[in-house]
Order: C-alpha cells, then sequence, then structure tokens
C-alpha cells in the first residue's frame, strides 16, 4: 500500500479517487462497499459498488476529541438487511474507511477505522453512526463502592470459568417458541433456579451468536422453563442448539456458596447502608 502515491496523484488536480470501506461484523463476516461505478479490490475484500451505502464526510479534530460520522444506506436482500441490523449483527461491527485510486488501488489511503454506534431505520434505508477509534477515551473510568459485586461472571475481574460442565450445558430446540419462552429437557442435576440471571446463547442455525440475559428457570415435570428479559430478536428454529451458563446475582453468599470463589469478590458486603448515617449511639 503507497499512501504516498495518491498523494502525488491528489497534487496533479486532475483526481480519479472514490471511497471503499469494510464492514466487519461481530461473527467476523466481512462486507465491502465502494461509491465507485465498478466493483474494486484489494487486502483480500471486494468492493460492491451496487449496495446503496454511502459514506459522509468524514470531519478529522485536534486532540483526543471522538471523531464521529454517519453512513447512509439502503436496506437490501443481498447486502445489510433489516433482520441483521434488528438482530445486533452489526452492533459494535468495524469499519474501515479508505480513499483509493481507482485506477489503481495500490494507491489508497485508511483515512477512518472505528465501530458502528446507533443505527436507526426508516423508509427502506438507515443511518448507521460511526465511532472512531478515541471514543473509548470518552467512558467513565473509576470504581463505585457497592455491597455487590461489579465484575460480570466470568471476566478477567471474576476470574471463574464458566465453561466448567456444572456451570454450563447445551440443549437441541425440540418445539417452536415466542423467542422469549423456553421448554427444555431437564437433564444434568442442576437445581432450580440455577440459570436464574445467567446466559441463554444460540450455537447454531440462522439465530447463531445471538444471546439473551435469563430472568428465571424453573424446574418441573422433567422440564426446564427458562424465560428470558427481553425476546430474541431472530427466529429461532427446532433443532437449534441452545448453551445455558449459571447465573450469578453478585451477592457474596452467592459467590461463596455456589461458585466457592469469594476471594475475587468484587463487591463491599460489609459497607454500612444509609441507616447507619442517621444512627444515634446507644
Amino acid at each position: 500500500m503507497s499512501s504516498a502515491e495518491l498523494h502525488a496523484h491528489l497534487q496533479t488536480g486532475a483526481t480519479h479517487v472514490c471511497q471503499c470501506w469494510c464492514v466487519t461484523r461481530t461473527d467476523g463476516q466481512q462486507l465491502g462497499f465502494t461509491d465507485h461505478d465498478r466493483p474494486l479490490a484489494f487486502e483480500g475484500i471486494s468492493f460492491t459498488p451496487s449496495s446503496g451505502l454511502s459514506a459522509r464526510a468524514l470531519a478529522s479534530t485536534s486532540g483526543l476529541s471522538v471523531n464521529n460520522t454517519e453512513a447512509l444506506g439502503v436496506l437490501s436482500s443481498d447486502a445489510i438487511t433489516e433482520a441483521d441490523i434488528a438482530a445486533g449483527r452489526y452492533d459494535r461491527a468495524g469499519v474501515t474507511v479508505w480513499q483509493v485510486c481507482w485506477d489503481d488501488v495500490s494507491a489508497r489511503q485508511i483515512r477512518f477505522r472505528g465501530t458502528m454506534g446507533e443505527i436507526t431505520r426508516a423508509a427502506g434505508g438507515f443511518q448507521a453512526e460511526l465511532l472512531g477509534l478515541t471514543e473509548a477515551l470518552n467512558h467513565p473510568h473509576g470504581r463505585s463502592y457497592l455491597k455487590t459485586c461489579s465484575a460480570i461472571l466470568g471476566d478477567a475481574a471474576c476470574g471463574f470459568n464458566v465453561s466448567d460442565p456444572a456451570f454450563q450445558t447445551t440443549f437441541a430446540l425440540g418445539e417452536t417458541t415466542d423467542r422469549q419462552h423456553f421448554r427444555l429437557p431437564d437433564s444434568g442435576g442442576f437445581a432450580d433456579g440455577w440459570f436464574t440471571h445467567g446466559l441463554l446463547e444460540v450455537q447454531s442455525g440462522d439465530a447463531a451468536g445471538l444471546r439473551g440475559a435469563i430472568r428465571s428457570d424453573v424446574s418441573s415435570g422433567g422440564l426446564r422453563q427458562i424465560a428470558l428479559w427481553a425476546p430474541l430478536p431472530h427466529p429461532l428454529a427446532i433443532g437449534d442448539v441452545l448453551r445455558l451458563t449459571a447465573g450469578c446475582d453478585k451477592r457474596a453468599d452467592t459467590c461463596r456458596e455456589k461458585f466457592a470463589n469469594l476471594v475475587n469478590f468484587q463487591g463491599f458486603p460489609d459497607i454500612p447502608g444509609d441507616d447507619w448515617l442517621v444512627s444515634v449511639p446507644r
């Protein structure tokens, strides 16, 4: 890749450049687009001209402020679909934008790299906010002092191995569902409520990669009745494999008794409550 060749071309005053951008979804699928009138290809990516996707002008600023821009597009069956957007497949997708000399794609330069932010859909099209790499610096940092644990089960702060068979299991979906309530075979000897506050993940089928937070887990009559807080955004089919991960209510007692992981508890169970502030000496 030679940005020097591109700069030399731009200095001639008679340019023939275009924009190419690649969207990399969190499931690894890559989609390439260009505003040129014919397909282009480089870095193993094919950039199609008929996708109806275009990007607004990129704004660059000094310092660490976030360089936000937007991408506009048309929903189509062969590129970006409304079903995929609704299913969250483009949430936090990576975006790279190049300025390319279309008759010599080796003369190109990256103009933007970041992720997709909020996506809105209307009138057969969509508008996606693009967030620059410095957007990660725009998040507040620090620690909250709470009685409950601030870690997420299985993350680096928690340190617990959720792939242990005692805390994770898979099932094949045996009946149709409304995408929020599931009846699964009760095998594995898990206690009632074992997966409450846990996670349901779709492992196969068209909805593979989707996940939902478990609101309740009731074991009755040889079946586990799982209810999610919100329906999955894509229909499931009989035979799709679902994975259940045990839940944690973030209390110290649960961390000690259910997971034997109190040494990594990230809360402060002995911190005084509000009543302590108005108490009187006895």
